[in-house]
């Protein structure tokens, strides 16, 4: 099973970014998929989470409103759309996912499979 997840770049502040994550060797559709951040000098943090089948969208309180995580079952894919960002979104962020369910359990960070992270930087 490999995670890819891509799209980070430098942004000003008010611009938008699409991040992806891309799957091989298990089927998105079927499992959570959660997004994950973390600042230098900060301790990890979730962002969004999409429920495997039902499609169940979960955010922090920092993005709500801001990004959007949706589907792309043909792709196998789940893309972290992030809109009017922030300074303070500045993170190197990451994608997971594990067999077992866990959107809705935060704090956790116990998932078998992370992508490798791509910087998101914001610039004020």
């Amino acid at each position: 099973v490999q995670l890819q997840a891509y799209g980070g770049g430098l942004v000003q502040s008010g611009g938008s970014l699409r991040l992806s994550c891309v799957a091989s060797g298990i089927n998105l559709d079927y499992y959570d998929v959660g997004w994950f951040r973390q600042a230098a000098g900060k301790e990890r943090e979730g962002v969004s989470c999409i429920s495997g089948t039902e499609g169940i969208t979960g955010y922090a309180h920092s993005v709500k409103g801001r990004f959007t995580a949706v589907r792309d079952n043909a792709k196998n894919a789940v893309y972290l759309q992030m809109n009017s960002l922030k300074a303070e979104d500045t993170a190197v962020y990451y994608c997971a996912t594990d067999q077992r369910k866990f959107c809705g359990s935060s704090g956790y960070y116990g998932m078998d499979y992370w992508g490798k992270g791509t910087q998101v930087t914001v610039s004020s």
